[in-house]
């Protein structure tokens, strides 16, 4: 099969870019589903916890069931409906049965998942290193999207992601498992002092606990060397689309902005690019 892809060099991104947009389908399903079901289980917590009757159970919402949906009409979306981007082209951005327009943020996410999952063919040989860096990238783009939508990091996503880093550390995949277990303690650590520096001093929270578990996963994938760098750019790039949005959209200061899209982004980036951006860094300082 290696032999096959390295025969054919555009067979692996061919690939890559049809799972990315399978699976990108997959994630609105997640993006959409997940913070739900996390509710649902909070709220039957609490009726546990406070002894009051349980409120009439909706119908029961898995990742797999009910079947996709029109939100509006509730007609049953067919296959040949269903196909990542083609079939919005298709359908002009409408539902087949009712006619009301489908939001173009479902297709976005599956071409994003596409064209990143592509992106990967460019930077990895087939090999463990990309099957994680494929997983990792799938991971991001669901936590990016919740935290948008529901300023939540799941740790439904967090804690495996962080295994799962350590499982493909193991054999040095990114970086030795001994630099990984410490970039894992070392990321849950710095966003947690932070936290409670910032709380004592303001009396406020300043970031959730599920920003202390996502820096730690990062850290287990790309290990201690990578945090200053995911750092440095997640509150940079944090801090001039807030500012931005005072600016433009006039959003009050108080108004909190989910910090977990600019970690997702800065991980990505620290992934593909990390090592060359800190040797030019280092380079250009006169510190190399």
């Amino acid at each position: 099969m290696r032999e096959l892809f390295d025969q054919l060099d555009w067979l692996l991104p061919l690939c890559l870019l049809s799972l990315g947009l399978v699976v990108g389908s997959f994630l609105n399903v997640v993006i959409y589903r997940l913070p739900l079901m996390m509710e649902t289980r909070w709220r039957k917590d609490c009726c546990e916890l406070l002894e009051v009757p349980q409120e009439k159970e909706a119908p029961r919402l898995t990742l797999a069931t009910p079947n996709s949906h029109c939100p509006h009409c509730g007609s049953a979306i067919k296959p040949w409906q269903n196909i990542p981007v083609l079939s919005y082209l298709l359908l002009r951005g409408k539902c087949a049965v009712c006619g009301v327009g489908i939001s173009l943020r479902y297709p976005t996410i599956e071409l994003i998942t596409g064209l990143l999952t592509l992106s990967l063919a460019w930077y990895f040989a087939l090999s463990p290193a990309l099957l994680g860096a494929v997983i990792f990238t799938w991971a991001l783009v669901t936590l990016t999207m919740i935290d948008v939508d529901h300023k939540l990091l799941p740790d439904d996503i967090t804690l495996p992601l962080l295994w799962l880093g350590l499982l493909f550390n193991i054999d040095g995949t990114y970086v030795s498992l001994t630099d990984a277990v410490i970039g894992a303690m070392a990321g849950y650590l710095i966003l947690w002092s932070v936290y409670w520096l910032f709380k004592l001093t303001t009396g406020k929270e300043g970031m959730g606990y599920g920003d202390f578990k996502l820096l730690a996963a990062l850290g287990a994938w790309l290990g201690w060397q990578a945090l200053p760098l995911i750092i440095l750019l997640s509150s940079l790039v944090g801090a001039l689309c807030g500012i931005a949005l005072i600016l433009l959209k006039g959003r009050g200061r108080e108004v909190p902005i989910p910090f977990g899209p600019y970690l997702a982004v800065a991980g990505w980036i620290a992934m593909i690019w990390g090592e060359e951006i800190t040797s030019r860094y280092l380079a250009a300082s006169g510190l190399n």
